[in-house]
Parts: C-alpha cells; structure tokens; sequence
C-alpha cells in the first residue's frame, strides 16, 4: 500500500511539472519508475473493469479446470501392486496412495497381484477397459514389461513402472518408439555396491577367521528380478574390486519372503556352521529371517558373523541398533512413490517426461 501511494504522489508530481512546463517534452523525457509502478499497479483493475460479466465467468472456469488438471483432481488412477505382502511394497503402496489423493485430489485402485503375472495381466485389462487414465505398475514378472507396456501404449494409456527396473533394451525402446512409458525405482546396483562396502567397514573386513577370504552365503529374492541379480552380483564385486578373495558357500532363491529367509539360513548354517562369515540377503525381509536363524544356532553378530540387507524397514534398524544385525541400505519407498506419483500426474495430463528416474540408496548401519 505504501508504494501505491508513493507511486500515486509521484505521478502526480510528474503531471503538475508537465502542465506547467506547456508540454516542453525535455522535462517529460521519461516517467520515473514511480510512475512505472503506478501503472503496472492500475493497469489489471482497468482490465477487470473493461471486461464482461461472461468473460469474467468464462476466464474463473478456465482457472479453475487448469488447476483441476495440475492437482489430479478427477483422475482415475490403476495401481497394481505384485503382491500385498510384501514388506517394503507394502510401506511403498501405502505412501503412493496417500500422497496420490491428499495431494493431488485423484482416484485411485489399488490391487494385489498375488504374485501371480497371469492374474496381474487380467487386472491390468480391466483397469484398460476401465478407462483409468495412468497405470503406476509394479509387475509380477519384470520379463513381462515390453508385453505389459505396448498393451498400454496400443491402448493409449501411460504406464508408470516401478521398483522393478526393465532391461536396458526395453528403456531404449520407449525412448525410440516415443513411448509413453517410464521407469521409477533405485539403482539396484548401488544398493548391492553398499552391502558390500558395509561388510569392508567392518574391523576385519569381513574376515572373521582371518583365513584370508571372506566365506559368504547368499539369500537371493527373485533371480529373474534384475534388482536380485544386480544386489548378489555388486555386494560380491564390491568385496572383490577392494581386493578382498572371496567364497560362494551357499546362494538360493528366499523370494524376498522372510520365513524363506530364516529356512535357506537355517539350512546353510547346519551345512557349513562357523565357515559362514557373511550372510548377505537381498531385501531385509530375508534377513530378518536370517536372524532367527542365526540366533537359534547361538551365533554372535558382529563377532562370528556378518548380515546386511536392503530396505530399512524398522524391524531391520531396531535390529541394527541393537547388535543382532550389521547394516542395511535404505531403498526411499517415500522417494520413489512420491516421484512416480509426480510423473503419473505429468503423463496423465498429456506432459513430456524422462524414461528412467532413480533416487539414490543410502547405507545405513549402527
């Protein structure tokens, strides 16, 4: 209000110093940006005013379905989830769904797939007949990506697919093809890269019997899973680029199951008891599983053994903190759902966006 007012004056300074000057325009050479700002401020209520009742309601309405369409607001949104029970995809789902409605205002299902890719298909199809407007799809199967995403383009709905990342081929394609697909998740590869470098964090850098290499089993969640495959493949390649000599005793598919978890521990334990020196699991589900398993057997953590997993779910830090597990990687399920959210709002609204977003891991230990 005080620079309208000062603006005011000051124009009407200008205006009295004209008058009087008879119009001589050297001493009206240019207004003073008092004066700018005087008509930069009247200029949208000259505007309002010269505007009609009908154009006036025309341009509110305008308003608001454009920001109708920025907040989500009326969107139909399918979620399909690989299965419920999953730990982290449960905390994952959940964040998604809340962030989806609270701040965008959309619609949203959500539905298990059960761990079954032929009944996920079927659910796919239905939310296609349905007529959602974005899929956000954490497949059953990552091999069924390419099918999945060109029955939504031939459909011509966009797909979000996240937490289990498509080969490099599929990416590509999208890009190519001009897809209207995309990726959200974690690098997987910096996640297995963490185990490993927590276990080199360790005093003896996982050598507990000082034998000169580092003795491991490997609890694996899903080998056709690329998370899976990149997790055993750089927790190791980190021991190893480090120069450290290790040995595959045990590695065996736990589907990220924790009951599995503790059974392949158990089973590995009795088979190969203290030459076990590392236990690295895929997701901390399994290693929570693993932990019953090497309490049953009386080991010590941190003392005769080693375990790290990936996720950070609060079973797994609680057991951090208090001695009975060595680290874990946080894998962002706020992060990542919230960027999937953000990008399905962009495709549903007909925006550009990348093929691939990632958020980083980050190691986490006592």
């Amino acid at each position: 209000m005080r620079k309208v007012l000062a603006a005011l004056l000051a124009s009407a300074m200008v205006f009295s110093l004209a008058a009087c000057g008879g119009g001589d325009s050297k001493e009206t050479e240019a207004p003073t940006e008092a004066a700018k700002e005087t008509e930069a401020a009247t200029e949208a209520p000259k505007e309002t005013e010269a505007a009609t009742e009908a154009g006036t309601e025309a341009a509110t309405e305008a308003a608001g379905e454009s920001q109708a369409a920025a907040s989500g607001e009326g969107l139909k949104i399918g979620v399909c989830i690989y299965k419920f029970d999953d730990n982290f995809m449960t905390l994952y789902r959940q964040e998604l769904e809340t962030y989806l409605k609270e701040t965008y205002g959309a619609e949203v299902t959500v539905v298990d797939g059960k761990g079954d890719q032929a009944e996920q298909t079927n659910q796919i199809d239905n939310f296609i007949s349905q007529g959602v407007d974005v899929l956000i799809l954490n497949l059953v199967q990552a091999s069924a990506t390419e099918t999945v995403a060109k029955t939504c383009a031939d459909a011509g709905i966009p797909a979000v697919f996240i937490n289990r990342e498509p080969d490099a081929a599929e990416l590509e394609r999208w890009e190519s093809e001009g897809v209207a697909a995309t990726y959200v998740g974690a690098d997987a590869r910096q996640s297995g890269t963490f185990q490993g470098e927590i276990i080199l964090d360790t005093p003896n850098k996982g050598d507990i019997n000082g034998d000169g290499k580092v003795s491991y089993i490997m609890l694996i969640g899903d080998p056709e899973n690329v998370d899976a495959q990149y997790r055993t493949e750089f927790s190791v390649k980190a021991l190893t680029d480090a120069g450290t000599e290790v040995e595959e005793l045990f590695a065996q598919r736990g589907d990220w199951d924790q009951a599995k978890g503790q059974e392949l521990t158990a089973n590995a334990l009795a088979q190969f008891g203290d030459q076990i020196e590392v236990v690295f699991a895929n997701n901390d589900a399994m290693a929570l599983g693993a932990i019953e398993a090497i309490e049953a057997e009386q080991r010590k953590m941190n003392e005769d053994i080693y375990l790290v997993g990936v996720d950070a779910l609060d079973e797994a830090t609680a057991a951090i903190k208090e001695g009975r597990m060595t680290g874990t990687v946080l894998n962002d399920h706020i992060g990542q759902s919230h960027t999937a959210a953000d990008v399905a709002i962009k495709m549903a609204n007909g925006e550009k966006v990348d093929t691939k977003y990632t958020v980083d891991y980050v190691k986490v230990t006592e």
